[in-house]
């Protein structure tokens, strides 16, 4: 009711407690009109019951169906809410720290049949925990904590493919565990050819068939086809890699919601030419032909395949940069894993790989988001394996433990693809406004017919 209605109304009922109350003749009463106000107002009445019922209806199927994707995706937008430093658009998430926080790991290793032996560094002995309680902190912004019955429900009905080496793989059971301890009922989760976990397979798909999704890997070290040696090749030529045809398993990579890739750490001499590896090109080999200058022509061919196979309306693709190991020396075969993060990183820490990386995908048309890991992974020479392996006379200062830095990798990812499948909560935002409106619009009509 306006102010000038309740000036009047106000008036009138003073100037009413004024007058004697003798005299008035009883008013008279008109049935007719007074039974139609009352059906006019039960009318009302009915409507704004139906209009609230509908819109509760909707809002506690998001609420109370999907309740945790809700939560999970309106936290999510924290990522990208802090505009301290100036700028616009999104912060940049790779630029920052680790800092410990309780509340991780965020699985046990133990109770995950899908890491293998070797990444299970607590299993293989390892006495201290501190590694496992560092999370990364962007600057400027905020990475939400996981949420995994969110995440679950995000990923319902889709398609997650990881394409790369045995880092790929590591990230691949990483991501397995971290949403398996958010499912009821374990058996529901299952390896879809009942394989074992191992590095001898090219294909292993993990299915949670409660939600109707997998996470699948595949394995391809170059990205590239790996080629028989060429007729009239010298005698050291035992092999070449095709750097202008992508694997030939790729075609399984296509159909897919979400697609990562990596490659970066079989490109050195001797995964290449102490193998008798050479670069090909067509039908010319290329014996002098230097490795950045390989890993660059075969980017390319990837990036040309991603423009012309990957769906761009449906597929999300990621590409993860090189990640540095910390061995003591060249030799590769020893290494102090540390207690605690280091706090500086050097210059060979900024890989040309990862530069590489970053060159090729500017020049692509379909979205790619690259997690650029180099520098925060860098400080992690606390976290690798070690003599924590289910080898212990062999070191590994390449390798993650699980759980780990790969958890934090997969973080970044889901924090994102919050963000890219954010429409349909835009969509339920600005319905649930239009719902306030007309709700307040009929209370307004009810108060000038009272």
């Amino acid at each position: 009711m306006s102010a000038l209605n309740r000036s009047i109304s106000f008036n009138r009922t003073a100037s009413f407690n004024r007058r004697t109350l003798v005299g008035i003749p009883s008013p008279k009463v008109n049935h007719h009109n007074r039974f139609g106000c009352v059906f006019l107002k039960l009318q009302v009445i009915v409507i704004i019951g139906f209009v609230i019922s509908f819109f509760v209806a909707v809002g506690g199927g998001y609420r109370f169906v999907l309740p945790s994707l809700s939560h999970a995706f309106f936290h999510s937008q924290a990522l990208f809410s802090d505009r301290s430093n100036g700028s616009v658009g999104k912060c940049d998430v790779f630029d920052g720290s680790w800092v410990q926080v309780q509340g991780y790991p965020l699985y046990d290793a133990k109770e995950c049949p899908f890491v293998e032996q070797g990444f299970d560094c607590l299993g293989n002995g390892r006495s201290d925990r501190d590694y496992l309680s560092w999370r990364w902190k962007p600057k400027s912004c905020e990475i939400p904590r996981f949420d995994v019955r969110g995440v679950l429900e995000m990923l319902r009905s889709k398609r997650v493919v990881f394409v790369g080496d045995s880092m790929s793989r590591t990230q691949w059971e990483s991501l397995i565990c971290m949403l398996m301890a958010g499912v009821d009922d374990k058996r529901s989760v299952y390896e879809v050819n009942q394989n074992k976990i191992t590095k001898r397979i090219r294909f292993l798909g993990v299915r949670f068939s409660a939600f109707n999704f997998t996470i699948e890997f595949f394995r391809s070290v170059f990205l590239v086809q790996h080629g028989r040696m060429p007729k009239h090749a010298p005698k050291r030529v035992k092999s070449t890699l095709l750097l202008d045809k992508l694997d030939d398993i790729s075609d399984h990579w296509v159909d897919s919601d979400i697609l990562i890739f990596n490659t970066g750490h079989w490109w050195v001499p001797s995964k290449l030419f102490d193998m008798g590896c050479y670069f090909q090109v067509g039908s010319s080999l290329k014996l002098g032909m230097p490795i950045p200058a390989a890993f660059k022509i075969a980017l390319e061919t990837w990036a040309s395949w991603v423009e012309k196979e990957i769906n761009r309306n449906k597929t999300r693709i990621f590409f993860r940069t090189f990640e540095p190991s910390h061995w003591s020396d060249q030799t590769r075969r020893t290494c102090n894993v540390t207690q605690y993060p280091t706090l500086e990183i050097n210059e060979r820490d900024q890989t040309l790989f990862s530069d590489t990386v970053l060159e090729v995908v500017k020049n692509v048309t379909v979205p790619i988001n690259v997690l650029h890991v180099t520098s925060m992974s860098a400080f992690r020479s606390d976290a690798h394996v070690g003599n924590w392996s289910d080898n212990p006379s062999i070191q590994d200062c390449s390798h993650w433990c699980l759980p780990g830095v790969p958890d934090m990798w997969n973080e970044i990812i889901l924090s994102q693809l919050f963000t890219e499948y954010e429409v349909p909560f835009q969509q339920m935002e600005s319905f649930s406004k239009f719902s306030y409106f007309l709700i307040l619009s009929l209370t307004f009509s009810w108060e000038h017919m009272t």
